[in-house]
């Protein structure tokens, strides 16, 4: 399913406050040996040519999962001004690299079930001339990984730094196709212990 030009970005900036920890480090699988990152770059890397993370001030102890994973890893020297900066810091090395479109996700989303990347990049790639990204969507919930061409790479980084991704999209909705997914992980988030743990029962129950 690898797609040439395809680049993944993980955001993982973020200082995960209300986890008390850093979510990029979590165990996942829930049993198994990896983390919700270096996890997130292997499904990524199933449909890209390349991973890059995104990291804040936890560089240093992204660097060695990022690495092991056979990802670049990318620091936001100001993460303090949100996530969208985290996006635009992502997208310049995207274009940087010589890249023109990018399978985006943030950290505290596990990666979803293989057959709906499958299915995000096969509607990505038989889009229309005029879609400008392929968002996931379950029960009427958009989520992620989105896909976004150059179009879309180049709205978001002429957008204000104060600006964030839901707003662009919104501007620009006619270019977007949405693509419904079975699969809720595309909209679950990991914010906090308890959401941890109820993803951890779930996924032990399947």
């Amino acid at each position: 399913m690898n797609l040439s030009g395809l680049a993944g970005v993980i955001l993982a900036a973020g200082e995960s406050s209300r986890m008390g920890r850093d979510k990029a480090l979590l165990p996942w699988p829930p049993e198994g040996p990896g983390t919700i990152l270096s996890t997130a770059i292997q499904a990524l890397s199933s449909a890209c040519d390349m991973v890059i993370v995104v990291a804040g001030k936890n560089e240093a102890n992204l660097r060695p999962v990022a690495y092991a994973a056979g990802a670049f890893l990318l620091q936001n020297p100001a993460p303090e001004r949100g996530q969208f900066s985290s996006l635009q810091t992502g997208l310049h090395e995207v274009l940087n690299r010589g890249r023109d479109s990018a399978m985006v996700t943030l950290v505290d989303r596990p990666p979803p079930r293989a057959e709906t990347l499958t299915r995000l990049v096969d509607a990505f790639l038989g889009r229309d001339h005029g879609i400008w990204a392929v968002v996931p969507e379950y029960l009427g919930k958009h989520g992620h990984p989105f896909l976004i061409g150059r179009e879309m790479i180049e709205a978001f980084l002429r957008a204000p730094a104060t600006a964030n991704a839901r707003e662009i999209e919104h501007a620009n909705q006619k270019r977007v196709s949405y693509v419904a997914v079975d699969d809720p992980l595309v909209t679950r988030n990991v914010d906090t212990a308890s959401d941890y743990d109820s993803l951890k029962s779930e996924i032990r129950s399947v």
